[in-house]
């Protein structure tokens, strides 16, 4: 494995990422996850001349008739990025008064900065699993990757990019599913999947199927329509209760067992429900289980029981299974016909 070493100019690592030959996330990558005070800090190292560890890149795909081709990073994609978006006055960097933008500058320090040395280690045209391998290797230690960025980083097929997919409805945005540290750790996909897989299957401990189903359908997701309007059907007629946003609905252990039992009584059963009456139901059973968790005296087994579930170990397999079948019989109870 051929790993050379150079220095690069910043400009010219700049200037291929704005032009589209350095290509800053590939799709093994994870997501952005600095915050604002991480950038700021790292900006301040090169503005003052210090230092960063190296980066990695590798040969992309080339033209054979136009010559022409890209880069990808391995390794380094947040620091690039980061000083890109310094470089362009992005809004996604708030500088504050602790540091002047780039366009504040002297020439002089801008040029200083265009001229930055950046230590490069160039994988030449290594085949992509061989890439993912060395991305893993680089961020195995307790500060790298969590495990669905490693499962992001080896599987890039079907089943990964429907689960982003699904991440990226506008439901989970507006009832505020996913805060923006999973977003940003891709425990948004993983939340996803988890549902996914269990409507496709049944429950499941933590997350222990995530890798098997990532595999098996990581060339080909059959009938990808038809689960893509399953989910839109059930997430509809969630969206339909209209309940308040601050029902435990939407929370996340919460929402993932209202969501795999709707399905199974809309899609599975093919059981009409009346929207107005589900939402009834389910509101005075969330008020029971929000008076347990409040400590106040309560009579209801299953809501005592169902809060227990939910406070700890939440994704063990016997928990989800006992609120789903707690949650079904509340679905149950607004419907004349029988999940069971």
């Amino acid at each position: 494995m051929d790993t050379s070493a150079s220095n690069r100019r910043l400009r010219v690592l700049l200037t291929s990422i704005g032009n589209g030959t350095l290509i800053p996330q590939p799709d093994f990558q994870r997501r952005l996850v600095w915050t604002n005070k991480d950038k700021i800090e790292f900006i301040k190292t090169v503005l003052e001349g210090y230092p960063f560890p190296e980066i990695y890149i590798a040969a992309g795909k080339v033209d054979p008739k136009t010559g022409e081709g890209a880069e990808l990073i391995v390794d380094g994609q947040q620091r690039l990025t980061t000083l890109y978006q310094y470089f362009k006055g992005s809004p996604d960097i708030k500088l504050g008064n602790n540091i002047l933008p780039y366009s504040g500058l002297e020439e002089n320090q801008q040029i200083e900065f265009l001229e930055y040395k950046v230590v490069v280690r160039d994988m030449g045209n290594m085949p992509l699993n061989q890439i993912k391998e060395v991305f893993q290797r680089i961020n195995s230690t307790s500060y790298g990757l969590n495990a669905m960025e490693l499962h992001n980083s080896r599987f890039g097929g079907e089943f990964k990019n429907f689960a982003e997919e699904v991440s990226k409805l506008n439901f989970f945005e507006e009832k505020r599913i996913f805060t923006a540290t999973d977003i940003k750790r891709m425990n948004d996909v993983k939340y996803c999947l988890g549902m996914l897989i269990t409507i496709m299957s049944t429950y499941f401990n933590r997350d222990n199927e995530l890798e098997e189903y990532l595999q098996r359908y990581n060339e080909e997701l059959p009938n990808k329509d038809d689960l893509l309007n399953e989910v839109m059907i059930v997430l509809n007629f969630i969206d339909k209760m209209n309940m308040a946003s601050s029902s435990r609905a939407f929370k996340k252990a919460d929402f993932f067992t209202l969501f795999v039992e709707l399905h199974r009584a809309l899609i599975k059963k093919n059981i009409s429900l009346n929207v107005s009456d589900v939402r009834k139901e389910l509101d005075m059973f969330y008020m029971k289980v929000e008076q347990v968790a409040d400590g106040n005296s309560n009579e209801s087994v299953e809501a005592t029981n169902y809060y227990k579930s939910a406070l700890q170990a939440s994704n063990d397999r016997s928990n989800r299974i006992l609120r789903g079948e707690i949650v079904a019989r509340i679905i149950c109870c607004s419907s004349s016909s029988s999940l069971f």
